[in-house]
């Protein structure tokens, strides 16, 4: 008869095996959904038609990629445990809206990439936990407005990209604790330099130049043909209208079917210093079928490490009753 010492070695290497297969099957080679890279604790999901992020992403990972896919939403809980990321790519996707807390448990992340989106509001707050993020891209999106203080944690940022959204404005004091920028980029936006809502950003601007900050004359006039940085409070005289800089949209509201890219929408590809300044590279091919899910292998597999730890710990419970 099994002793109960062997019984309860079998069941920790029954257990520790389930552990392993569950984790393996993020990455699994012959029909994984992610590619791993274990010795620089990164994960790569990205071009897997993805219309939800993988389970079982190892806590340990720095950095996650999950570019190209089709990704419309992040539920709140889609980062929670992955506390060591210092890198997230969820560029190139079709994110409408985030949910408020998303990134609350990212405490390590430096560089966050929301480029390529259809994102037309931020949640207030929603970077407000994200205090050692040095670079935040959220160019080529449909952003109407900013929400009061969205920057106000950022104090370590170096590097905002705003460029080709729909901004009009935005709110006093946006750019006022972002004191280590070096860089921003605020081109392709419709600036309306008739409202008196610019002059905040007019100053802003004007005294960064100054300072040698790059990027500030990126932000022209939709009328007029001035950098915004050149309007005085008497170019700018008249009272703001709408959109409400003010006031976010509200996190449930969704882009309307009629501008919702469809799978053979051509993606403006950002500028080429971007790409290498992130590293990333456009894949070769798109997969040939949908890898959302773990293989059947991987679901086997797993199914069959529970049955034999469940039956492990069975036999421990009925040895020790009978002794």
């Amino acid at each position: 008869m099994m002793g109960p010492v062997l019984a309860a070695c079998l069941l920790i290497i029954l257990s520790t095996a389930w552990i392993s297969q569950a984790n393996e099957a993020l990455c699994k080679k012959d029909g994984g959904v992610c590619s791993c890279n274990n010795n620089k604790n990164s994960v790569d999901c990205s071009s897997k038609r993805l219309t939800a992020i993988p389970s079982n992403i190892p806590a340990d990972t720095k950095k996650l990629l999950l570019g190209s896919n089709k990704l419309s939403s992040l539920p709140g809980m889609a980062f929670h445990g992955l506390n060591k990321l210092t890198y997230l790519n969820l560029q190139f996707n079709k994110l409408q809206a985030l949910s408020a807390g998303v990134f609350d448990h990212l405490v390590s992340l430096d560089k966050l990439v929301l480029s390529d989106n259809q994102l037309k509001s931020l949640p207030p707050k929603i970077f407000d936990k994200l205090t050692k993020l040095t670079l935040l891209y959220l160019d080529q999106n449909k952003l109407q407005s900013l929400p009061h203080g969205v920057f106000d944690k950022l104090t370590e940022l170096k590097t905002l990209t705003l460029y080709n959204n729909q901004l009009r404005r935005v709110p006093d004091g946006a750019f006022d604790s972002l004191s280590k920028l070096n860089r921003i980029t605020l081109n392709d936006n419709p600036w309306d330099c008739t409202c008196n809502g610019i002059i905040y950003m007019a100053k802003w601007l004007k005294k960064k130049a100054d300072e040698g900050l790059g990027g500030v004359d990126t932000a022209g006039c939709e009328k007029g043909g001035k950098a915004v940085l050149e309007i005085t409070e008497k170019d700018a005289a008249s009272d703001c209208v709408s959109p409400n800089t003010t006031t976010a949209i509200p996190i449930g509201t969704m882009t309307p079917a009629s501008v919702i890219y469809d799978d053979i929408h051509e993606i403006k590809v950002p500028q080429e210093n971007f790409q290498k300044f992130l590293g990333y590279q456009e894949p070769d091919h798109l997969p040939t079928q949908p890898q959302c899910l773990m293989s059947i292998s991987g679901y086997l597999g797993l199914m069959m490490s529970l049955m034999l730890t469940s039956a492990a710990i069975l036999y421990v419970f009925h040895f020790l009753k009978k002794a």
